[in-house]
């Protein structure tokens, strides 16, 4: 090798170590704070401190904003596993070596210029493994190539010479098998973002819409500072609520219509919502407005869970009323006192297919528990629709939230399709006998059930006297099972849901005067047509027979019967 060619790689070689020098960022482990054998909760813990530390919302400190972008970058590094695994290997996370720092892992670069006393481990950072390049010397290099397969590496490998000898198409900026690959440059699907996923039009359809899930979703452009702040911590929540929730973010640049059909407008930072029910069944999208901490996310996730699942009072709860209509029953007994998650999640997943109870108990000697046949808590009482009851399983044991939500889920499933058994085994005879038993009389336990805000119509019959309780319960259980319909102004006919009930006047007083003080102190049957979502009602004291009822409710049906508005809300005892 000539004595000028010698010269050019040295400077070649030296050009490259001060610009590696320049460009060298400041090692991600101590910016964060943790060892090299930290694990990925452990960086995120110590990610999410110093961002709140350091927020150019919150700190006005001079020096603050550069030092949360050397956060951020610090976490990305750290928080992608190939990334960090080439920092690690090579001081750069994209793969290409540290020329004066890298081996920070356990590893140390340098070149050897060859010859006896050449620069052996230049840079090499006190590893206790080396690696070397010899750039000549007497004889053949040590690293097996000469100076022209210096240039082509430089070059890119597949890069043709220019007249220089520094690369042609290749370049010398591409640098070759130093350079790091492009599944390298390239964000991890291990990484913190794994988890989370990308919604679209078609996702939010398919899998969010109606579906009983409660979903963590974070909206974000992406010119937004702070987005990978914000999916460590819907990445966190995600796995403290694994089972409860799932999480996804939206793109409203790329999904702009997406983000307006949910009212979602883009701001200065990103956003985060949760889509959930109300208890009336209805889907409602809340937005996180409080303090971006993991902990404080959860606990308005933890809020915003189902809560179709009704919270009784055993002791007063009717056993016997649960029967009264074609969908299964479940009740959960457990010591909590407030609904448990699990059973919030399932009552959204199944809501529908069963109606929901559950009860605080704490002792299994209780007689009203017994007779449900309970001897350990937690504990699933089901109800078929023909009455039977069945204990689906009691002590219940859990691992996981995830693991539970699966299992009784599959338990429901189970019970359910042995519910699909029995009625299509039923006779029509067994199902006339038991018509009428399906009329309930209305309680605090089942008010909410049965007139709730989820049934458009109640029809409820009011006696005051044994005959006329036997009279309207008779009437009642035959209009129910008509197919009564409701005209639409299109002419076309739909379907209408319409409960049916009795209530006892001389007990529950409040609950007609909450409607109308003067027209209830006399009658001895009356039928009351009740839409609780409009808080309004009409009557009807005709002729109770079979036929002058059918025409009350199909009017009611068909809004030719002029509702008043109640004077208060209705309850009853």
């Amino acid at each position: 090798m000539g004595r000028s060619q010698l010269a050019i790689a040295v400077v070649l070689v030296s050009t490259l170590l001060l610009v590696n020098v320049e460009a060298k960022s400041v090692d991600p482990y101590k910016v964060l704070g943790v060892s090299r054998d930290a694990k990925q909760r452990e960086i995120q813990k110590a990610f999410h401190k110093l961002s709140l530390k350091y927020h150019p919302d919150k700190n006005k400190n001079k020096g603050a904003q550069e030092k949360f972008a050397e956060i951020n970058n610090a976490y990305e590094i750290l928080s992608d596993e190939e990334k960090r695994k080439n920092y690690d290997l090579y001081g750069d996370e994209k793969g290409q070596p540290g020329f004066p720092g890298g081996g920070h892992g356990g590893q140390s670069g340098g070149f050897n210029f060859g010859g006896p006393g050449g620069w052996q481990n230049m840079g090499g950072g006190g590893g206790s493994k080396s690696f070397s390049f010899s750039f000549g010397g007497p004889g053949e290099s040590s690293s097996g190539f000469g100076m022209d397969d210096i240039f082509s590496m430089f070059s890119g490998g597949g890069g043709s010479k220019g007249r220089d000898g520094f690369g042609g198409s290749g370049g010398f900026g591409g640098f070759g098998g130093f350079g790091g690959s492009s599944k390298a440059e390239s964000r991890s699907k291990s990484g913190s973002a794994a988890a989370i996923k990308t919604i679209n039009s078609q996702v939010y359809t398919k899998e969010i819409m109606d579906h009983g899930m409660t979903w963590l979703l974070l909206s974000y452009l992406p010119s937004q500072r702070g987005t990978q702040y914000h999916e460590s911590i819907v990445e966190e929540v995600s796995e403290s609520l694994q089972g409860a929730l799932k999480v996804g973010r939206i793109n409203c640049e790329t999904e702009s219509s997406l983000c307006k059909q949910l009212g979602i407008v883009p701001r200065r930072a990103p956003r985060l919502f949760v889509y959930s029910y109300t208890s009336s069944g209805k889907t409602t999208l809340a937005e996180y407005t409080e303090e971006l901490v993991a902990k404080k996310v959860k606990s308005f996730c933890q809020e915003h869970l189902p809560r179709f699942s009704k919270r009784i009072d055993l002791n007063s709860f009717d056993v016997s009323a649960v029967s009264s209509q074609k969908t299964p029953k479940i009740m959960l007994l457990s010591t909590k006192k407030d609904t448990p998650v699990i059973w919030r999640v399932l009552s959204g997943l199944y809501n529908g297919r069963f109606v929901f109870y559950n009860t605080e108990i704490h002792d299994t000697s209780d007689p009203d528990v017994r007779k449900l046949g309970v001897d350990a808590l937690p504990a699933i009482v089901g109800w078929l629709s023909n009455g039977e009851k069945q204990v689906l399983k009691t002590g219940i044991t859990v691992k996981n939230l995830k693991s539970a939500v699966q299992e009784i889920g599959k338990l429901l499933e189970g019970f359910e399709k042995k519910n699909k058994k029995v009625s299509s085994n039923s006779q029509p005879g067994q199902a006339q006998s038991e018509s009428l038993e399906k009329i309930q009389l209305l309680s605090r336990t089942n008010f909410d059930s049965i007139c709730g805000e989820s049934t458009p119509v109640c029809i409820i019959g009011a006696f005051r006297s044994s005959q006329g309780k036997e009279k309207l319960q008779s009437i009642l259980s035959k209009v129910s099972q008509k197919s009564l319909s409701r005209r639409q102004a299109s002419g076309t006919v739909t379907q209408d849901t319409v409960s049916y009930s009795l209530l006892e006047a001389a007990k529950q007083s409040s609950f007609l005067s909450s409607l109308d003080k003067s027209e209830f102190k006399t009658s001895d049957k009356i039928l009351i047509a009740y839409k609780p979502r409009r808080g309004k009602f009409a009557t009807f004291k005709g002729d109770m027979s079979m036929e002058e009822v059918e025409k009350f409710v199909a009017a009611v049906l068909n809004g030719d019967i002029q509702f008043t508005k109640t004077r208060q809300k209705p309850q009853v005892k």
